[in-house]
């Protein structure tokens, strides 16, 4: 199973990389400031400065277990600002706890007179495992932007509709606790990033697979509306563009899952009883038999681990699907980058190569043409091609192909690059899932440690300016660097982040796309 051996290297990247009335103000030090919940020491490391374990939100915790977050109370004196908070809830051998809801920022050390752009980081992790530990954001920051990053609910505690809690809150969004996490900290980065040096008005938000997903919904739900003037995409997944690539979970089926989960701990009933005793479980026991391989399995196989929803089609956060919003025009009118890695994640299983090709329907001879022209391809690197092109590579396109017909700014990339240390590994033949993060946050090192060489900096640091430009101006150009022209779906060209650096030109992949997009147009 192809997603089996992507998450194994998923796992060894994040080894790798281990209300006040007054308005907020500017502290006496450059590593102290005063925000809307009370005063922050922080760190200064070079010429950046990091605030972490900021709370955002009440801690989630006893009756507010399962409920939208609360505003955090003010605290007396200076918080020691200078360690991360707790990872949420998870199956990660990690420092976690159930009370999560902390951001951190990193911010120019030499404060600027205009205030600078802000981009705020939503990691991934088919939204059952992630921590912000491993984005660390100075590097960007010594690029003059401020660079957020926040920990939000995942997994049972973070995606879960039990019917008891639509009776409990019934004017509230409910199920999509870990989505309105990340509201919560958008609107907290509104109220509070001047203190830091940042520009509400310039927000970009930015996240890799179910971070990339969590950025898609913040674009089509209205509650986001007005929140973020920029979205880049990297890998999205959980959701993606496409409704039946990686479904969401329609609120009645959610409210089944949470129903039949609860049933198999002996808690039955839909009603206050049954929520008390959910809410009494140890967190450590919601989060049993929900790692991200199991989770992953589970939706190649067909078999979802049971409690476990993802997405939610509640009616108040998410209306509709992204397919949906995007074709009706419905989604935040804002300057979009979006792409997919040369050798992304794939979600789908084949025990053969006449069960791989089936998938395409009456195209499986077509796609047999296509992917497997002499025949001699092994199973194995088939399986990783097409599921890719299927879960992620052509729905990046298809988003972009979107954006570009409702009038919005758009680039499309593919990333490509290998570090030089990796490129004599036979299992390295391309930019695997997740892989364009070290890259994109310009830092390398974190992938192959003391065997980064100058050609890796070097891409780094062309990525970056490219992230960091977009956030900055709307574009990603704007320095010396190769031009980056906007998505052009009739000229069939990506932008692509090669071992010889950004090149623009044909599309390889495109007649698989292709026959993809012909494949889901023909599905609706």
């Amino acid at each position: 199973m192809f997603v089996k051996r992507s998450h194994k290297f998923l796992l060894f990247f994040a080894v790798a990389s281990c209300q006040m009335t007054f308005a907020p103000r500017l502290g006496a030090a450059d590593d102290t400031v005063t925000i809307d919940s009370g005063t922050l020491k922080g760190e200064r490391s070079g010429s950046v400065v990091s605030f972490k374990g900021i709370p955002y939100a009440a801690p989630p915790v006893g009756d507010l277990r399962w409920r939208n977050p609360r505003p955090m109370k003010p605290w007396s004196g200076t918080r020691d600002a200078r360690d991360f908070g707790p990872s949420c809830m998870q199956t990660d051998d990690l420092p976690k706890s159930e009370d999560c809801l902390t951001l951190n920022v990193w911010t120019p050390a030499k404060r600027s007179k205009t205030p600078l752009p802000v981009m705020v980081w939503i990691y991934g992790g088919a939204l059952v495992h992630g921590n912000t530990p491993q984005y660390p954001g100075g590097q960007l920051a010594a690029r003059r932007v401020v660079f957020v990053s926040m920990n939000y609910r995942m997994g049972r505690l973070g995606y879960f509709a039990h019917p008891a809690l639509i009776k409990e809150s019934p004017d509230e969004p409910v199920g999509n606790y870990g989505y309105m996490d990340q509201l919560a900290a958008l609107k907290w980065v509104q109220q509070n990033i001047e203190a830091f040096g940042g520009d509400p008005k310039k927000v970009t938000i930015f996240g890799e697979s179910a971070g990339g997903g969590s950025v898609m919904a913040h674009m089509i739900s209205p509650l986001s509306r007005g929140l973020f003037r920029g979205a880049i995409l990297q890998s999205p997944g959980l959701p993606t563009a496409r409704a039946q690539s990686t479904p969401l979970s329609p609120l009645k089926e959610a409210e089944k899952t949470a129903l039949d989960y609860a049933a198999s701990l002996g808690i039955n009933g839909r009603d206050a009883d049954a929520l008390k005793a959910l809410r009494a479980l140890p967190a450590e026991k919601l989060t049993e038999g929900a790692s991200a391989p199991e989770v992953m399995a589970g939706m190649s196989t067909g078999k979802p681990v049971i409690g476990i929803s993802g997405s939610i089609l509640d009616g108040r956060f998410l209306l509709e699907t992204p397919e949906a919003a995007f074709a009706a025009g419905r989604q935040a009118p804002v300057p979009v980058i979006v792409g997919a890695n040369s050798r992304d994640l794939g979600i789908g299983e084949a025990a053969t190569k006449d069960d791989l090709f089936a998938l395409f329907g009456n195209h499986a001879a077509e796609a047999r043409t296509l992917y497997d022209p002499t025949g001699q391809e092994a199973l194995d690197e088939l399986t990783q091609q097409v599921l890719a092109d299927k879960t992620l590579v052509e729905p990046s396109r298809h988003l972009a192909d979107e954006m570009i017909r409702a009038g919005q700014l758009t680039w499309w990339y593919r990333f490509s690059y290998v570090a030089e240390a990796l490129r004599n590994d036979p299992t390295w033949k391309g930019t695997l899932h997740g892989f364009e993060i070290p890259y994109t946050l310009n830092i390398p090192n974190a992938l192959v440690k003391d065997k980064v060489t100058p050609a890796d900096w070097a891409m780094a640091t062309l990525a970056s300016a490219y992230w960091v430009q977009f956030a900055t101006s709307g574009d990603p150009n704007g320095g010396s660097w190769p031009r980056w022209p906007h998505h052009d779906p009739s000229v069939g060209r990506v932008f692509d982040f090669t071992n010889r650096g950004a090149t623009f030109g044909a599309d390889t992949l495109k007649p698989r796309l292709d026959l993809w997009q012909r494949y889901w147009e023909e599905k609706k």
